[in-house]
């Protein structure tokens, strides 16, 4: 808990100040996370034989592939995904998002772990009912948090390319039908209102926010990281782990890769809309790739209300990464909350 300074305990609580509660991760991918270390190609072209195809070598001599070009990174995806967690079916349309699974697992492992350790009794589980806010056309955190979690999700999606899409993944994958239900939100200026329908009840939701604030601000980073990813190959001999982490995550639509005010605006938003559904969500949370936003964000919760906010540290290979979450319900509030779901 941080308390202003020169401030005693007993004022801090009469102040009622919002307790930040960070935790910082040791170097590496979480314990749970099944990519530790450098990828097992011939498994995966077991799996997905036209991954050979598009396989290189990297100056170790150790295969790999080219992370700057769209279909290897589909096609690894889609091996990643078919050999670790079970998917039958998985393919998105050209030009949607498609993200590195190492990083995005790791999101979902910090929050299983969060969620245990506020919400079940020592020794049991307990029922996760999860939102996605902008699930895509990939439904990556759906996809990994039932497989290997088992939780339940609703994921939201404003373009109907992207749902279309992630429906068919859903359709077309037997372990996740029953587990995963997509939802468009018709208004491009909510978040919530609208996907969160009367008497839903979520135990955690997730965002991976638009980070840029215009197109053009989009493309100079994709050219600045196809750059980066160039430099990297050549110094480091292009380790797949740790190159994919360090990319782009290559494609994206519109929505996919910037909103007007890029990052800090739609999570002021979201903030914003999480206290009017705060009774309907133990949990809200959302990654945050610039560390700059923290402190604007947790200042607005403060102010909103919140009871409790983390900011979970992750750390894979060099790069940093967090998610913050946050709750407007005391401890017993959600515990009690916990009880009741089913």
């Amino acid at each position: 808990m941080k308390t202003p300074k020169n401030v005693n305990k007993n004022t801090a609580e009469e102040l009622q100040t919002t307790p930040v509660i960070e935790k910082r991760a040791a170097a590496g991918l979480h314990k749970n996370n099944r990519h530790h270390g450098r990828y097992d190609f011939d498994a995966l072209v077991n799996v997905v034989p036209a991954l050979k195809a598009v396989m290189t070598k990297n100056p170790n001599g150790e295969d790999t592939i080219s992370f700057s070009d769209p279909l290897s990174v589909k096609l690894l995806n889609k091996a990643l995904l078919m050999s670790e967690y079970g998917v039958e079916f998985w393919d998105i349309p050209e030009g949607f998002l498609c993200p590195p699974i190492p990083g995005r697992a790791d999101y979902i492992h910090w929050l299983s772990e969060h969620l245990n350790r506020d919400l079940a009794k020592p020794g049991a589980k307990i029922k996760v009912r999860a939102l996605d806010v902008g699930v895509g056309a990939n439904c990556i955190y759906p996809i990994i948090g039932a497989s290997q979690y088992h939780w339940n999700w609703v994921g939201s999606e404003i373009d109907a390319s992207a749902i279309e899409a992630a429906r068919h993944i859903v359709d077309n994958n037997p372990s996740l039908a029953k587990k995963i239900d997509i939802r468009q939100q018709a208004n491009p200026d909510t978040i919530f209102e609208g996907v969160i329908h009367p008497g839903d009840f979520f135990v955690v939701t997730t965002c991976n926010p638009p980070f840029h604030k215009s197109l053009e601000e989009a493309k100079q980073g994709s050219e600045r990281k196809v750059k980066n990813l160039g430099q990297n190959r050549q110094q480091r001999g292009s380790n797949a782990a740790s190159v994919e982490t360090s990319a782009l995550n290559f494609g994206g639509q519109k929505a996919e890769l910037w909103c007007p005010g890029g990052e800090a605006a739609f999570v002021a938003k979201m903030a914003q809309e999480s206290e009017r559904f705060s009774k309907q969500v133990i949990w809200f949370s959302t990654l945050l790739s610039k560390k700059d936003n923290i402190r604007p964000l947790t200042k607005k919760l403060e102010q909103l209300g919140a009871t409790e906010i983390v900011i979970q540290e992750m750390a894979q290979g060099q790069k940093k990464s967090r998610f913050v979450a946050w709750s407007f319900m005391s401890t017993q509030q959600r515990s009690q909350f916990a009880k009741t779901l089913k």
